[in-house]
């Protein structure tokens, strides 16, 4: 089986990823053993703000609610990591490495070890240790030497287990309203010492899933975003810089266009196991059934709305990245089902029907959904 001619090309690891954003960052506050990829000035001091669902085309859509983010500096649209969805992107950022090295390949995805789906963004299974699960040194781990080394965020993400996995060290400083956030920031760049600050705001994403980026929420959302970033940059002490991007976009997603695989007689024929998230499904084979044929039956059901691919072509392709890990890749799905159009794929019978009333999605390679920005100040 070959990629479709149409398929998009891999994520820009190592060039003009989300992966690329805080090595860069880190190197141009001359911590050893990082690069520079994105040509960032030098600083004493270096802002990281990622804002979680923040799409380079939803930017500039509406770009109009955004006139600070409008007027900052841009470093041109970069990739997010694939699948384009939260914990692998903010792997990808945190350590500097593309998914088939640090082994976050999904919303959910399978522990070989234990033969069962594991959600990456919460209720971890006890028996997984996210050092382990992730063990390579995050670019805070390689940065706290240097400088001085802070993550602000929401307090309970302060242990959870993608923090531990792909965030983890310096110090966290944890603030739960918007406001008092941007004021943690402002707080950490007044002691004067060279930093590497981590800003993670979360808001965009949750009411992109709830209501659809082309909602007046989102946009009020936005328009807040918009808000805390003129404050912190209007204080900015001397010599420090702000630079933002994303871990993925958004597409909306209409109810009728919103599918349940469970319900579709034999579609889940040879499956072991589904994962992944509902526009970049995983698809685990049996050991007894070949990964083409499901891909096949499934491209054959859903048309043109999706591409059906296997892993061993994703792989091949370089969507993991260079060089991934063969161990690790055996977490991933050996069948990739990916929106092309504005659809969105459930297991309801694993998953339950709740997730079926969410608006925005994310997951695929669309542009959309891909292409995040990078902005600086």
């Amino acid at each position: 089986m070959t990629l479709p001619a149409d398929f998009p090309a891999p994520p820009r690891y190592g060039g003009r990823s989300v992966a690329d954003v805080m090595t860069s960052a880190a190197a141009a506050l001359g911590v050893p053993g990082t690069t520079n990829t994105l040509g960032l000035p030098k600083a004493q001091r270096y802002v990281v703000v990622l804002v979680d669902g923040l799409g380079a085309e939803l930017l500039s859509e509406c770009s109009g609610h955004a006139p600070t983010l409008r007027r900052a500096q841009s470093l041109g649209v970069l990739d997010a990591a694939f699948p384009t969805t939260t914990s692998v992107s903010l792997s990808s950022l945190g350590t500097g490495l593309a998914p088939g090295q640090h082994g976050m390949l999904g919303y959910d995805v399978v522990d070989p070890h234990q033969d069962r789906v594991v959600n990456m963004l919460g209720q971890w299974s006890p028996r997984i240790e996210p050092e382990t699960w992730q063990p390579h040194r995050t670019v805070f781990n390689r940065s706290e030497d240097t400088v001085d080394t802070v993550t602000v965020s929401k307090p309970r993400f302060q242990n959870s287990e993608l923090t531990r996995a792909s965030l983890r060290g310096g110090r966290f400083k944890g603030a739960d309203g918007v406001f008092a956030r941007t004021a943690a920031v402002l707080d950490e760049l007044r002691e004067g010492k060279r930093a590497l600050v981590y800003f993670y705001w979360d808001e965009l994403d949750k009411v992109g899933h709830a209501k659809g980026w082309r909602s007046e929420t989102w946009l009020k959302a936005l328009e807040e975003l918009d808000s805390a970033i003129k404050r912190l940059v209007q204080k900015l002490p001397p010599n420090t810089r702000v630079v933002l991007t994303a871990d993925h976009g958004m597409v909306d997603v209409a109810a009728e266009h919103r599918f349940d695989a469970s319900a579709v007689p034999g579609l889940l024929d040879g499956v072991r196991h589904t994962a992944g998230e509902p526009r970049a499904v995983q698809l685990h084979a049996q050991p007894d059934t070949d990964p083409v044929h499901i891909a096949a039956r499934w491209q054959e059901h859903y048309g043109d709305t999706v591409w059906a691919v296997t892993r061993e072509d994703l792989t091949a392709g370089g969507y993991f990245g260079p060089d991934p890990d063969p161990v690790i890749l055996e977490r991933a799905g050996h069948v990739w089902v990916l929106g092309r159009e504005p659809v969105a794929i459930y297991d309801v019978s694993r998953q339950g029907a709740k997730p079926l009333t969410m608006v925005g999605q994310h997951g695929s390679l669309t542009p959309a959904e891909r292409l995040i920005p990078a902005l600086l100040w």
